[in-house]
């Protein structure tokens, strides 16, 4: 704490701990829906390989997909954190790590992105579609060979006249199957060829229903291990033709519009982390306190108990550090390091509690009749996704430690 006089006072005054009203708001209203669907709604869903559409439609009729899409395109004109509470409201509501994708896909990748990099044009022709639910997206930036390194990726976007001209790969794209738009990372200037090396990025737009039908873009699933609400492609790009109008920023300077991509990204995904720590606590110690085999509730025991606790508090530090991230790329202000942290820490302290909640139910974990397996299944995924821990720590040392570059 500094000592410095008023100016030092002024500046302790703005730290203020509480949700703004509208934060609040949302999640009430998301809540709301929250409570309709329980948790075999999710067990089904998840067991057909189906996305969780009655909810979707519940959350575009209250407008609760839309909460970062301006007024004036009938949007509620509020921010990443706003975004961040309803994702974490809806995990903790049951959900778990399929709310995720209901507010990253087009909430994010699609309003998001659009409302702050898009055209004056591009934002009258996306975003009420993204209000009224008539156009979903989602994005591509991951390759087969370049893996979490976004500086190697090699899909290439020629110019051709008034068009690009896009050739590659990308791996791990969720949600195209439903997308009438990708939000398309590429290459304009080689990675050999940049300098710096963030340079020669470009950002696309791409009508994915128009390609698939030219027979310019191709897709297939992978079969997943969890997280089966939605399906995640490998995807084919064979010189799909995309306007030179549906560049989002500007042409070959597209690393600034892809960190806010990558930011709110890891933001959502923290808060994903933090609903679903919760909600999986709740679940273990809802057993704790049912089970008895030896005359008292397994809960009283404090190896049970301790355990419990102690993620309490990593989820409570989590939510911090993922409000206090969301509110800097509000404010326009930096938020790497906070989006990296928070992501890193929420990931953890979802698994760990799904982990303990497989401990705390026992053999009974394996029974796909209570949704620990589900659960479970779903945690592990958030330490490597969207981006794996590994990066996050080597960031840290580097940016925050000082220490020397390891990758």
């Amino acid at each position: 704490m500094g000592y410095g006089g008023a100016e030092d006072v002024e500046e302790e005054a703005r730290v203020d701990f509480d949700l703004p009203e509208t934060a609040l708001a949302v999640r009430e209203g998301v809540g709301a829906i929250a409570r309709k669907y329980d948790q075999a709604y999710w067990d089904r869903c998840d067991a057909d390989k189906r996305w969780p559409e009655e909810v979707w439609r519940d959350l575009v009729a209250g407008g609760w997909h839309s909460l970062a899409v301006p007024e004036e395109y009938g949007g509620a004109g509020q921010g990443l954190l706003e975004l961040a509470v309803a994702l974490e409201t809806l995990a903790d509501g049951g959900a778990g790590g399929a709310a995720a994708f209901l507010y990253l896909l087009t909430p994010a990748f699609g309003g998001l992105t659009i409302a702050r990099h898009g055209t004056a044009e591009q934002r009258r022709a996306f975003l009420p579609g993204i209000v009224s639910g008539e156009l979903e997206t989602c994005f591509a930036i991951t390759e087969p060979d370049a893996g979490s390194n976004a500086i190697g990726i090699t899909t290439q976007a020629r110019l051709d006249g008034d068009h690009y001209v896009v050739s590659g790969q990308k791996t791990w794209i969720s949600g195209l199957e439903r997308a009438d738009f990708l939000v398309l990372v590429t290459r304009t200037v080689p990675a050999a060829e940049a300098e710096p090396r963030t340079h020669g990025f470009t950002v696309l737009l791409v009508d994915v229903k128009r390609a698939v039908a030219d027979g310019r873009l191709t897709y297939r699933p992978i079969p997943k291990f969890g997280t089966n609400t939605v399906a995640s492609s490998l995807v084919f790009l064979d010189d799909v033709r995309v306007p030179v109008e549906r560049v989002l920023g500007v042409p070959d300077e597209g690393f600034a519009v892809l960190w806010d991509i990558l930011n709110p990204e890891r933001i959502l995904a923290a808060a994903s982390g933090v609903g679903f720590g919760s909600l999986v606590l709740r679940v273990a110690c809802d057993y704790a306190h049912e089970r008895a085999p030896f005359g008292r509730p397994i809960g009283a025991n404090q190896a049970v108990a301790f355990p419990l606790a102690r993620i309490r508090a990593q989820v409570e530090l989590a939510r911090l550090m993922t409000y206090k991230a969301a509110w800097l790329w509000d404010a326009g202000r930096p938020c790497g390091s906070e989006a990296n942290i928070a992501k890193l820490t929420a990931a953890d302290a979802a698994w760990q509690a799904a982990d303990r909640a497989f401990q705390t139910h026992g053999g009974m974990a394996y029974s796909l009749e209570y949704p620990v397996a589900r659960l479970f299944r779903d945690a592990r995924i958030a330490k490597n996704i969207p981006v794996a821990e590994e990066l996050i720590l080597a960031h840290i040392a580097q940016h925050e430690l000082g220490l020397p570059r390891s990758y």
